[in-house]
């Protein structure tokens, strides 16, 4: 693929818990670790300890004031890193991670990270609940996990993956220390919060009207177009657009959104839900203050210091197609590439996923050599 193009594709300072194989898991089982975003020199690092063997590590990481869950799964330890930021915000993708991206282990250290107010991190740290969020904050704690992961992995730079809500995120973290990642890989690209919902919304009562799906267009027009100071007006429509993309999309396998053994406990999972209805919550705002309203990419100016690269599914009625080449094509980076991916809506399916893992290894991986 060549620059600049459009194309369509067929821990905590106790330890950091690790289940490492073979010659790392002596080694490094209790090892204490810097807080992620400090200046001090942790005790042997995973880098210091590599000799090109698997790394497995799992645990809660000091990440702005709190411990926050973070995993790092890869055959190889010196491999280049990838660090997700996942969507919602509230849904983690470490539960799903093995299913999903295992593959990848062979070419790539992978990182998961529960983000405040998610998953494992929220569940450790209940009194989070009477906080607020903040896209300042959130993307503040990815800058400073990403500072923590090359230190401790020995990196001079790592990737960077965001998807929907995560890949807002993404944009702040590139925007304000490019020289922390090799290239931004961005999927279903979240660019400005009103604009992508009326977007959403008009592209929705657009197919209902056209299908005849009358009890749809019913609901939409007395829901309305946004901005909406109504919590449940995004899920009314998201219920819709959903079923729009299902009729539309190719499936994602089943078994990919079965969670990981140590993520399936009755108190992990209350503590899951919990976490995403405070992320709903914090995200919409109960008046209409939420964090999707404040999100305006554009506002940041299109000068990116790396490599962009964005996946679009071609049938997400989320974060719709128009609205995010529009926002590629404004972008100057020192390369990018816009890739349209054929039967898929907004969550990922085996055709995003496999266009993601074609982008890191024909555009990104050369980037880290």
């Amino acid at each position: 693929m060549s620059s600049n193009h459009h194309c369509e594709l067929p821990m905590s300072r106790p330890s950091l818990v690790r289940i490492a194989s073979a010659l790392l898991v002596l080694s490094l089982a209790s090892v204490p670790l810097a807080s992620a975003g400090t200046n001090e020199a942790p005790f042997p690092t995973a880098a210091a300890l590599c000799h090109h063997t698997a790394i497995a590590e799992e645990g809660f990481v000091p990440i702005g004031g709190i411990e926050q869950w973070v995993t790092i799964h890869g055959a190889h330890c010196d491999s280049p890193v990838v660090l997700f930021i996942h969507g919602g915000p509230g849904n983690p993708l470490s539960p799903f991670a093995a299913k999903v991206y295992g593959s990848w282990e062979s070419r790539f250290t992978l990182v998961q990270w529960d983000q405040r107010g998610a998953g494992k991190t929220f569940g450790h740290n209940p009194g989070s609940a009477q906080a607020s969020l903040s896209i300042e904050q959130m993307s503040q704690d990815g800058i400073a996990l990403a500072q923590y992961l090359t230190a401790h992995l020995g990196q001079k730079k790592i990737i960077l993956m965001g998807s929907s809500w995560g890949s807002v995120l993404a944009v702040h973290m590139a925007m304000a220390r490019p020289d922390l990642f090799y290239a931004y890989v961005g999927s279903s690209q979240l660019v400005d919060g009103e604009q992508n919902a009326s977007a959403a919304y008009r592209q929705a009562l657009d197919r209902a009207r056209r299908i005849g799906d009358t009890g749809s267009v019913t609901k939409l027009v007395a829901l309305g177009a946004p901005p909406w100071t109504d919590p449940h007006s995004f899920g009314a429509l998201r219920r819709i657009t959903r079923r729009y993309e299902a009729s539309a999309s190719t499936a994602a396998p089943a078994d990919w959104w079965q969670p990981a053994p140590a993520y399936t406990g009755t108190s992990v999972q209350q503590e899951e839900d919990a976490g995403e209805d405070y992320s709903y919550l914090q995200y919409v705002g109960k008046d209409g203050h939420g964090m999707f309203w404040q999100i305006n990419l554009p506002a940041l100016g299109g000068e990116f210091r790396i490599p962009v690269f964005l996946v679009q599914g071609a049938e997400d009625l989320n974060t719709v197609p128009p609205m995010t080449k529009h926002y590629f094509d404004t972008l100057h980076a020192p390369q990018k590439a816009y890739v349209l991916v054929p039967h898929t809506g907004h969550d990922p399916n085996v055709a995003m996923v496999d266009a993601q893992y074609r982008l890191l290894i024909q555009r990104v991986l050369p980037l880290t050599k």
